[in-house]
């Protein structure tokens, strides 16, 4: 282990935590007028920087967007080169340069200006062009740059990409912005599953592996082999309970070579978990976690309809 490499490491954490407190300190009403503007805005939050600050852009972006706020990315230089055609006067426009002196950047200010876009400016630099230009000025200067010769922008990178975390969970707050919306915008991931999804969606529907609860454990076993999923499903009466692989590992434990001439009833656990098939995935996942379980009936009225597992 080379203790040198690890204090280097952990330097630029201490800095780059200093300079975050440090811009943290600096916010003022221009964050608030900020945020009102792209509230009340009918369009969208047009993202803009060139170079790294362009790449945190990016995400920044990104971010809005799928947390409430509709926004894209837009390259300086693609800007000054026709893309200006897709900015509408409702657009509220946020120009990130470091400086505040980009030329890429401040060259859009005439248009932008003529063209009555709220701007937002995001600079290290409350004297700079775009600083001066802007309706609202969100200071990200920072005294010092994690970089040992202060040339890659690594501190104010990082302040760049917080302050625009900043504008994006202060507007989450705002639109009161729920698990279900940020789910809307995410249906391929886990969250989306969750929250999207219903019981039905993912369900086990064929070849359930169902038993009287008179019958017998090789019936069982049986009946889980082909049902494919660890588990039987007993019908007893008007009741349901269910047999696990591990309840039967358990009773061949306890009753040894007499376990054959036990019925389903003899091990099952009573009274199994049940859902709807409506239900969302969420709920259902909810459940089995509370209960400590890996899997619910799916009952539509007093039909089993399916079975369904993490």
């Amino acid at each position: 282990m080379n203790l040198e490499y690890l204090e280097t490491a952990r330097q630029v954490f201490v800095k780059e935590a200093e300079s975050l407190l440090e811009v943290s300190r600096k916010l003022d009403n221009d964050l608030s007028a900020a945020i009102d503007a792209i509230l009340q805005t009918p369009g969208r939050v047009i993202v803009c920087g060139m170079g790294k600050s362009g790449i945190v852009g990016r995400k920044i972006a990104a971010t809005l967007a799928s947390t409430g706020s509709p926004s894209f990315f837009m390259h300086p230089g693609e800007a000054y080169h026709g893309d200006l055609g897709m900015v509408t006067p409702h657009d509220v426009f946020l120009a990130i340069s470091n400086s505040g002196e980009t030329e890429e950047v401040v060259k859009l200010i005439p248009y932008l200006k003529d063209n009555g876009n709220y701007l937002v400016g995001m600079t290290g630099n409350r004297g700079s062009t775009l600083a001066r230009a802007s309706h609202s000025h969100l200071d990200i200067g920072v005294v010092e740059e994690a970089c040992p010769l202060q040339l890659a922008p690594t501190s104010s990178t990082t302040a760049t990409l917080a302050m625009g975390d900043a504008l994006a969970v202060t507007l989450m707050k705002a639109r009161d912005f729920q698990p279900e919306n940020f789910a809307r915008f995410h249906p391929g991931g886990s969250l989306g599953r969750r929250l999207l999804s219903r019981v039905e969606h993912e369900m086990h529907s064929d070849n359930l592996p169902v038993v009287k609860a008179e019958a017998e454990v090789l019936d069982v076993i049986q009946a889980m082999s082909r049902g494919q999923l660890g588990m039987a499903v007993v019908q007893h009466n008007d009741s349901w309970g269910v047999i696990t692989d591990g309840d039967i590992r358990r009773a061949i434990e306890k009753y040894g070579e007499y376990v054959f001439s036990k019925k389903a009833y003899d091990f099952m656990t009573p009274q199994a978990s049940r859902i709807a098939p409506t239900a969302r995935v969420e709920d259902a996942l909810v459940m089995m976690e509370s209960k400590k379980i890996n899997a619910l009936l799916v009952f539509d009225s007093d039909r089993l309809v399916g079975v369904f597992q993490k």
